[in-house]
């Protein structure tokens, strides 16, 4: 089988040939290692950062940007987004701190990616 990837390791964005001959992969036209480590790895087991917004009550802004803590599996990206879209925090939350634990059972949290403040009350 083969396989052809756009390497996201680093500026030069190699155009990645991948090949797996009796369970041997070989990777061709990376100019660097790094290029060769990620062609394997997206050939097996594609992962990625998860990147979104969540809903937020008690603050002046409406939602909260949130990144995962590692990278998670590539095919199970819309099923955790699917869960976080359904999530709603309440002010404050501090940037840095966990919005949601092993989501998904994937050892990974979601992180917060701003402090938002509550409102402040006018009396």
């Amino acid at each position: 089988m083969k396989k052809e990837f756009t390497c996201i390791v680093c500026p030069v964005s190699c155009n990645l040939v991948v090949e797996d001959t009796d369970g041997v992969l070989s990777v061709s036209n990376n100019q660097c290692k790094r290029g060769m480590r990620f062609g394997e790895n997206e050939f097996k087991n594609p992962m990625r950062m998860l990147t979104t917004t969540v809903k937020i009550t008690g603050s002046t802004v409406k939602r909260m940007p949130v990144i995962s803590s590692d990278e998670i599996p590539k095919d199970r990206l819309f099923e955790l987004v699917e869960m976080l879209y359904k999530v709603t925090l309440k002010s404050p939350i501090q940037r840095g701190g966990i919005v949601l634990k092993n989501i998904g059972n994937t050892g990974v949290d979601i992180i917060a990616t701003r402090t938002i403040k509550s409102k402040i009350r006018e009396e």
